[in-house]
């Protein structure tokens, strides 16, 4: 434990942080920048006493709790968080679960490709991001709680409105295939996340399709390249599938695209004019 950097640390990560950022009052007695010691230590959940002995480089070595309340209160990155585990001399262990927090440059970059649906899916496969394109061409996404967002268990468990599962899509088979594969690999990357947990039984428990391609135990999934959408309003539209991967939270940017000039690209085009409210078609 580096106490003289952790105190250092914590000290210019508290100094950046404005009150309003945090909700506080921003009076006119403020000496220093940021917040004060007391007001981190309330954000923490920990004793004034004891957070100011920190930044004195004078406290006993803070547990992992402590380090994590404290990353919260100060709003560190990913990074940041890590580097202050590291300091403490108590490195960060693997996350217990997909990560559900999308940059917000992921976010940006998203909405700036209007004529391509796309989405940000979890290691989980839950989306957890999307464009209006997305959310015209598959499902108002906005409109369904978070269990409803998972595509595995839309995929296995429904629902299929008008007999088209998972959104109609051409490739439904390999999907299916492909998913368990990978979701089978990522319960093995977070044996400690209960909500993968519960996903999995239940997925076992409510299909058979499932539990078949679960017993393989097959972990190598191949990529989709193109795949073909039922929609009820405008027809098929096939796309092209571009996946990038976000490395540092286990996340992966799926695009989809139309060849230009096809029947599809002009689909896709009257998508984005009719977005989600088109005659109240089931998702």
């Amino acid at each position: 434990m580096d106490r003289r950097q952790l105190a250092d640390f914590l000290r210019s990560r508290r100094e950046r942080i404005a009150p309003a950022e945090v909700g506080l009052p921003t009076g006119p007695r403020r000496r220093t920048p940021g917040l004060r010691r007391e007001e981190v230590a309330q954000l923490a959940f920990i004793s004034t006493e004891y957070y100011t002995r920190l930044e004195q480089a004078r406290a006993p070595h803070p547990s992992r709790e402590v380090l994590a309340q404290l990353a919260r209160a100060l709003r560190l990155s990913d990074a940041e968080g890590a580097h202050l585990h590291h300091l403490a001399g108590a490195p960060p262990g693997p996350s217990p679960g997909p990560s559900r927090e999308v940059r917000q440059s992921i976010v940006d970059l998203l909405h700036r490709l209007p004529h391509a649906a796309a989405i940000v899916v979890s290691a989980g496969f839950e989306i957890i991001a999307w464009n209006d394109l997305a959310a015209a061409l598959m499902e108002d996404f906005s409109a369904l709680p978070r269990r409803d967002r998972n595509l595995v268990r839309r995929a296995f468990l429904g629902p299929h409105p008008e007999g088209r599962r998972l959104y109609g899509v051409s490739d439904v088979a390999e999907f299916a295939r492909n998913s368990t594969q990978e979701l089978r690999a990522a319960a093995a990357r977070y044996p400690d996340d209960p909500e993968l947990t519960a996903l999995v039984r239940e997925l076992l428990h409510g299909s058979e399709e499932f539990a078949r391609l679960w017993a393989a135990h097959d972990v190598t999934a191949a990529p989709t390249l193109r795949k073909t959408f039922a929609h009820p309003v405008v027809g098929p539209v096939t796309v092209n599938c571009d996946v990038l991967d976000i490395a540092d939270r286990d996340q992966r940017v799926v695009i989809y695209t139309a060849t230009p000039g096809s029947p599809s690209e002009e689909a896709l085009r009257l998508l984005s004019v009719l977005g989600t409210e088109r005659l109240n078609v089931p998702g």
